[in-house]
């Protein structure tokens, strides 16, 4: 499991796994590359998966961050020197939530689209904001709602930039930002357990810094700061994909609408869909067996 050097001379981790037709797995937020496994470990007979853990989580958490780029921008540069690196051409991709992102803006500012044999993308929109040309964006009818409250992360963050760690803030800003986190997770719709965990991590604040996705409030900053300010339109540049195309899409995901990625997948000359019909957005969670299920039928079809 090598680390590649990438343009800025990091060394990105990238987990290699199976023997044969070359599989380039792009992650969500949050993830890690090992959390694929159950789901492509009966595959790798006759695929090689390709995973990078993005910079601040697994391998990469040491990473730096580009001080010139924001996060989407810097994915795809290190996913382009990947392939380069690797030389890969006509293979087949999956691409989860921000990876599908990623993915799309390759499609866009990059030569992404001529380089797929099959495309797997996994409940995203193309679009991040919401307005009068799209209502489909992030949280959907309450994305205004969710971009006041990255704001308020964002201000947040940035008034402890002299702080790396969250378990190094002082006990009352610490337990602000985990407030902050909470009502994140009530705007999923988890109004039940949200206040629960809030008041668990009163009770011990050892437990807040597992609630937080990541432990480093530099790169939280830099993740909360461009889906704050990221403001791509990918709808015309995946549209003219023509690669075989399957779209996962969460039935019940809020945090993007499946009637959108819906109207994504029908502008495209040769898509399908598979519903997660008991999921949202983490439908690996919520249908695990589905999900590996459908993976496998992808990877036959894309063979």
């Amino acid at each position: 499991m090598p680390f590649y050097t990438m343009p800025d001379g990091e060394k990105l981790f990238v987990r290699e796994v199976g023997q044969g037709e070359p599989v380039l797995v792009l992650s969500g937020l949050g993830m890690q590359s090992w959390q694929w496994l159950p789901f492509i470990l009966p595959n790798i007979q006759k695929f090689k998966f390709i995973i990078p853990d993005w910079r601040g989580f697994g391998g990469s958490r040491n990473c730096q961050i580009p001080q010139d780029l924001d996060a989407i921008q810097n994915h795809w540069r290190d996913v382009d020197a990947l392939m380069s690196q690797l030389t890969l051409d006509q293979f087949i991709l999956m691409g989860y939530s921000m990876g599908a992102t990623t993915a799309m803006h390759g499609m866009q500012y990059g030569n992404l689209r001529e380089k797929l044999k099959a495309y797997l993308h996994i409940d995203q929109t193309p679009k991040i904001p919401t307005d009068e040309t799209w209502p489909f964006g992030l949280f959907g009818k309450n994305h205004y709602k969710f971009k006041k409250l990255l704001s308020d992360l964002s201000q947040f963050l940035h008034q402890h930039l002299h702080v790396r760690f969250v378990d190094e803030l002082p006990p009352e800003p610490r337990e602000t930002l985990v407030e902050m986190w909470v009502n994140f997770i009530k705007i999923q719709g988890s109004h039940k357990i949200a206040p629960f965990i809030f008041n668990l991590t009163l009770k011990h604040p050892q437990l807040q810094k597992h609630l937080l996705p990541i432990r480093r409030l530099d790169y939280m900053r830099w993740y909360i700061d461009n889906y704050l300010n990221h403001d791509e339109d990918y709808r015309d540049a995946i549209s003219q994909l023509n690669c075989p195309t399957t779209f996962f899409i969460g039935e019940k995901s809020s945090l993007y609408p499946s009637e959108g990625q819906m109207k994504v997948s029908g502008s495209l000359s040769n898509a399908k869909n598979i519903i997660f019909k008991q999921s949202g957005h983490t439908l690996l969670i919520t249908e695990p067996v589905k999900f590996g299920q459908e993976i496998r039928s992808f990877l036959k079809a894309s063979a």
